[in-house]
């Protein structure tokens, strides 16, 4: 199997490749290479800088091309919709970065507030200030969270510390409820937390407007905005006029609508001529650790996939059945491991109009036979079960 790391990848997730025996090309390809050459490869991993459209998909599609790995948490860059038409799965590493964007986010809260890349910047010129960069203290504020995920989650727990009060607002509360049992995070509706919030971080990813102008002016004068998530969750032309106007006190970004391609390219912004932002290029994930870990995370999700089947970490298919829509119910079968054993019981089971979602199958000792759990769509009933008893290669049946 080979597979293309078309932004490469951290050392150590490409030893995970080659201890798994699976051949490993870092070479960057751009669109029309990517196009001529992506059938030659089982998978593919990006980034944020290549764009998996839907040519390349198609094109890989019709070679070996079975999976697409995104490094790192969003995946508007790969054109999934193609994918699940052409049979495609699509993988992310949400984890890997989540500390280092919760950190990220916390280290534009605290420059924005004490005027830091200001005073770092009269000083590099030489000139001693102290006057006009007078800040505000953390310190028993209220952070409001906007996505109280995987990252908001971790950034709550970070500013412990600052004895911050957090409240924060999900799309989905009850799924972060239940996925956080432990939150600190105060649960309330959108609007409320930017009215009460001092501080409001975005953490929703996605190409959505989270924050616009109605948003904005929810917001009290003195507060600050950070956003390190996607940079079209928040209204930057709206931003630059309540910062203008001074209706907010301040701003911390880390993304932005239209970023350049290239290292070294020209960034360009109205914000740019403002003096209450603060802005960093993109650095959420890029520490060390997070590197390793996202790499590591995306690495054996692959490798699992294309070597065992597991669909842990998806984004367009169920990680397991249990995630998916239909109720399955088990069937027990304990049968003889011989070629062709599978077809039988199959056809046994169609014969009676029982859909198989899934059926793991393994060794059971050392004599020749194995138990398999068949999940399947509709109840098997006593005669199923009897009718797969009658089978020679099969020992029981148990539903």
């Amino acid at each position: 199997m080979k597979v293309l790391l078309n932004d490469g990848m951290d050392k150590d997730g490409i030893k995970l490749f080659e201890d798994a025996n699976i051949e490993v090309d870092t070479e960057k390809r751009d669109h029309d290479a990517l196009l001529k050459e992506i059938a030659d490869f089982d998978a593919i991993v990006v980034r944020s800088a290549t764009k998996v459209t839907q040519d390349i998909i198609e094109a890989g599609a019709k070679g070996r091309l079975k999976v697409i790995g995104r490094a790192g948490v969003g995946y508007d860059n790969i054109d999934v919709d193609t994918a699940s038409k052409n049979g495609i799965l699509v993988k992310f590493a949400p984890h890997g970065n989540t500390n280092a964007t919760a950190e990220i986010a916390l280290t534009l809260m605290m420059a924005v507030s004490r005027n830091i890349p200001h005073a770092h910047h009269t000083l590099k010129k030489g000139i001693w200030k102290k006057k006009p960069f007078k800040g505000t203290e953390l310190s028993h504020k209220t952070l409001g969270i906007i996505g109280c995920g995987r990252i908001g989650q971790r950034l709550s727990q970070l500013v412990i510390g600052f004895d911050m009060d957090v409240i924060g607002y999900d799309a989905f509360p009850e799924y972060a409820k239940s996925n956080f049992p432990e939150s600190r995070i105060k649960y309330m509706s959108k609007e409320d937390v930017l009215k009460k919030a001092d501080y409001i971080s975005i953490h929703t990813g996605g190409k959505t407007v989270i924050i616009g102008k109605q948003e904005l002016a929810l917001m009290k004068p003195t507060a600050f905005i950070i956003n390190a998530s996607r940079g079209g969750n928040l209204d930057n032309d709206a931003l630059y006029e309540v910062l203008k106007q001074g209706k907010i006190a301040g701003a911390g970004l880390d993304t932005y609508p239209d970023e350049p391609k290239k290292e070294g390219s020209e960034f360009t912004s109205d914000l740019i001529e403002l003096d209450n932002v603060v802005f960093s290029s993109h650095l959420g994930a890029a520490t060390k650790e997070a590197q390793k870990k996202t790499a590591l995370e995306m690495a054996k999700v692959v490798i699992d996939y294309l070597l065992d089947g597991d669909f842990t970490n998806s984004v367009n298919a169920g990680e397991n059945v249990e995630s998916e829509s239909k109720p399955c119910y088990p069937l027990f079968i304990h049968h003889k491991d011989v070629p062709g054993a599978f077809a039988k019981i199959d056809e046994v089971l169609a014969d009676n109009g029982i859909n198989i979602r899934e059926n793991p199958s393994r060794q059971l000792g050392k004599d020749g036979t194995v138990l398999t759990v068949y999940l399947v769509h509709q109840k098997a009933t006593e005669k199923v079960t009897g009718a797969l008893e009658e089978l020679e290669i099969v020992i029981s049946a148990k539903a």
